[in-house]
């Protein structure tokens, strides 16, 4: 069993700046891959970004250029910097992590804009 925890959400203004972080209980330099994933109230979970176990990283079209994924091995810790902050990014963020055959899930932060 993986535990995730997420940190990092916040109110924030439109144009504004958040960095989440999501910290596993075990080392993350073997898992397939880490990523973010957000749902909006009345809307279904949506793929955010992701990093692989290369480095590699993907984007969902509507973040591109403004958001960034990392990840420290060190800290066994993935990190989403969000900037340009949109009222569309409103939602609450949740990290999973693979590792073959399994899917683990953080339990979420809140990330509020403020038009």
């Amino acid at each position: 069993q993986v535990q995730l925890v997420e940190s990092g959400g916040g109110l924030v203004q439109a144009g504004g700046s958040l960095r989440l972080s999501c910290e596993a209980s075990r080392s993350i330099v073997s898992v397939n891959s880490m990523g973010w994933y957000r749902q909006a109230p009345g809307k279904q979970r949506e793929y955010v970004a992701d990093i692989r176990q290369i480095g590699t990283t993907g984007y969902a079209d509507s973040v591109k250029g403004r958001f960034t994924i990392s990840r420290d091995n060190n800290k066994n810790t993935v990190y989403l910097q969000m900037n340009n902050l949109k009222p569309e990014d409103t939602a609450v963020y949740f990290c999973n992590l693979a590792l073959w055959p399994d899917l683990y899930w953080g339990q979420g932060t809140q990330v509020t804009v403020s038009s």
